[in-house]
């Protein structure tokens, strides 16, 4: 199994690259992990608490189950990767099921925070798009899929997302093999990495 780590900031199209390159093959040769399935449950906290959450520090990401979820996949076992809601901070009832496949893609703004998971990736790629545009993307999503008004967006942008990703998203570029700029947009870097993933799965079938 060939495990590929996708990170870069909030808003940078990591989504975008991910499932671009999950359309290009068959459904059972690449599974999927996001990051923000493995955010802790946080149901309990007060309201004014949930508003006031910071998404953006490592802390808030349970990355042993994470970690042990990867591990799992990787022996050949079928996971029950969790479900998360941003608007309740809590975890969903239901779960996802994913099976093993050829190739594993873990997706997520603080993957490469986590020394344990860096040593799980085989391959390294990070999505780095201009704060602007970013910030254009975080904005639309608060409003459209997160329940924020957009002063709320705008201020959790100020208070979290743009500290923390100088804290501790961009330092972890150092630890990419491959960087794709502008996110879903660079179709030459997707291309890249769909034809080394396309190897693995051809390898993988002989």
């Amino acid at each position: 199994m060939l495990v590929v780590g996708i990170a870069g900031g909030s808003g940078s199209g990591k989504t975008s690259i991910v499932n671009k390159i999950i359309e290009k093959f068959p459904q059972d040769c690449v599974s999927v992990l996001s990051q923000d399935s493995y955010y802790k449950d946080n149901g309990s906290l007060t309201q004014e608490e949930k508003e006031n959450f910071n998404f953006d520090h490592p802390s808030a990401i349970e990355f042993s189950l994470l970690n042990n979820h990867i591990q799992a996949l990787k022996a050949g076992h079928t996971i029950q990767m969790p479900t998360y809601s941003y608007v309740t901070c809590a975890r969903g009832e239901e779960t996802i099921p994913v099976k093993p496949s050829s190739v594993l893609i873990v997706e997520g703004i603080l993957i490469f925070t986590n020394q344990a998971l860096c040593e799980l990736l085989d391959l390294k790629v990070f999505v780095d798009t201009d704060a602007d545009e970013r910030l254009i993307r975080i904005i639309q999503r608060d409003v459209q899929q997160r329940g924020r008004g957009l002063d709320k967006s705008i201020r959790h942008y100020k208070h979290f997302v743009k500290p923390m990703h100088e804290l501790f998203i961009e330092p972890t570029k150092r630890h990419a093999d491959i960087i794709i700029p502008i996110g879903g947009e660079n179709e030459k870097g997707i291309d890249i990495l769909t034809t080394k993933i396309q190897h693995v799965i051809e390898k993988s079938m002989r």
